[in-house]
């Protein structure tokens, strides 16, 4: 690795708004921002993007790509979630006969999008009965608010729809207080460094809606430097990956996946959990 070279910030093509944002953050402390993985290796890389592009050069490039554990939604204490969840497959979720919110835990599936459905006899015929997913009771969000996580404590957030609908907006008090109490309880079973949605029930409630890794999440009106921050922690050199961290790696690098008891369990797969939102992430 060149000790005197500036660090890289890559970032998948074509770049979003976020990507703008957090790449001038960089390259005002002196990283070296691209969207081209060439001259790269070698030198202390981080990574904002999509997954695929992320598993792609993950490996080349020595990156530890931090994401929760694909059960972690299941195992939030149910006052926090006002709704059951559960993990299953997709052949599983076929049988079922209620409405019900259903979304891969993990990377995105075109065919597969979260979505509500009327019963289970609606899902993709086309996709393996073994794969993941998510089943979730459906609640109406009123608003929702995503929280950029970093050691337990969210450093900046967003609320970012209203009704379904994109509307960005500070944070106010009752997101800040019900994203502690949520933290408080389950932040031991996530990454240091990590997305939090959750949102305001139509009754007036808190409810957690997901949790999702901050590598490829908008950062709506939260602060550019602080999701900066979160994102160089969650996607960065995998040799700097501190050891309670290991457990949330994704891909090949992963050492198991991430359960109720925290990180020191064993994690198959990290992913995004799910939530009756339909914003996307």
């Amino acid at each position: 690795m060149e000790a005197h070279a500036a660090p890289v910030l890559l970032l998948s093509a074509p770049r979003t708004s976020t990507a703008e944002l957090i790449a001038r953050a960089a390259a005002w402390r002196g990283y070296d921002v691209t969207d081209r993985a060439t001259g790269a290796a070698g030198r202390r890389v981080y990574w904002y993007g999509g997954p695929r592009a992320a598993a792609r050069h993950a490996g080349p490039l020595g990156l530890g790509l931090l994401e929760p554990g694909d059960d972690w939604l299941t195992c939030v204490p149910r006052p926090l979630l006002r709704r059951g969840v559960r993990l299953t497959t997709l052949g599983e979720a076929r049988k079922l006969r209620e409405r019900v919110f259903v979304k891969p835990p993990s990377a995105k599936i075109d065919s597969l999008p979260a979505a509500v459905h009327e019963d289970g006899t609606g899902l993709p015929a086309g996709l393996d009965g073994s794969t993941p997913v998510l089943v979730s009771g459906v609640v109406e969000f009123a608003a929702e608010y995503r929280l950029f996580v970093l050691d337990g404590e969210a450093v900046t957030g967003s609320r970012y729809a209203v009704h379904g609908r994109l509307d960005p907006a500070p944070l106010d008090a009752g997101s800040r207080a019900f994203a502690r109490t949520v933290l408080d309880a389950t932040a031991v079973g996530l990454p240091s460094a990590v997305c939090l949605d959750i949102g305001r029930l139509d009754d007036g409630e808190w409810a957690v809606v997901e949790a999702n890794m901050a590598w490829f999440a908008h950062c709506y009106a939260a602060e550019p430097d602080r999701v900066l921050d979160t994102v160089l922690r969650a996607a960065g050199p995998i040799a700097a990956v501190a050891d309670r961290d290991r457990p949330y790696l994704s891909g090949p690098a992963a050492a198991g996946t991430g359960n109720c008891e925290g990180p020191s369990e064993p994690k198959a797969t990290g992913g995004v959990s799910v939530g009756a939102s339909s914003v996307e992430a």
